[in-house]
C-alpha cells in the first residue's frame, strides 16, 4: 500500500476533472480525495496498492477528454488511512 499526492497543471478546472477523478478512483477501489486549488491546478491524493495508484496517476496525465494537462507533480507520502474517495472543496 502506498500514498501519492498529485498536482495537475494545465486546463484542468471547468472540464469535469474532479468528478472524473472521483469516478476513476472509485472504479479502481482507491482511497483519498481530489480538489481544485485557487491557483488553477487540481490536487489529488491516492491510497492503495502500488500498481493501482500508479494507474490512477497515469490517468491524471491525460484526465477527461476536455482537459489539457501540461505538467504533473507527484509526491510520495506516508499512509494515513483514508476512507473512501471524496471530492473536497476548493482550497
Amino acid at each position: 500500500m502506498i500514498r501519492k499526492r498529485v498536482r495537475i497543471h494545465g486546463k484542468v478546472q471547468g472540464v469535469w476533472f474532479r468528478d472524473s477523478t472521483v469516478r476513476t478512483a472509485q472504479a479502481l477501489g482507491l482511497q483519498g480525495w481530489v480538489r481544485n486549488r485557487r491557483d488553477g491546478t487540481v490536487e489529488a491524493v491516492f491510497e492503495g496498492p502500488t500498481d493501482v495508484v500508479d494507474e490512477a496517476v497515469d490517468w491524471c496525465r491525460l484526465g477527461p477528454p476536455q482537459a489539457r494537462v501540461s505538467e504533473i507533480e507527484i509526491e510520495d507520502e506516508p499512509l494515513v488511512g483514508e476512507r473512501g474517495f471524496a471530492r473536497r472543496p476548493t482550497e
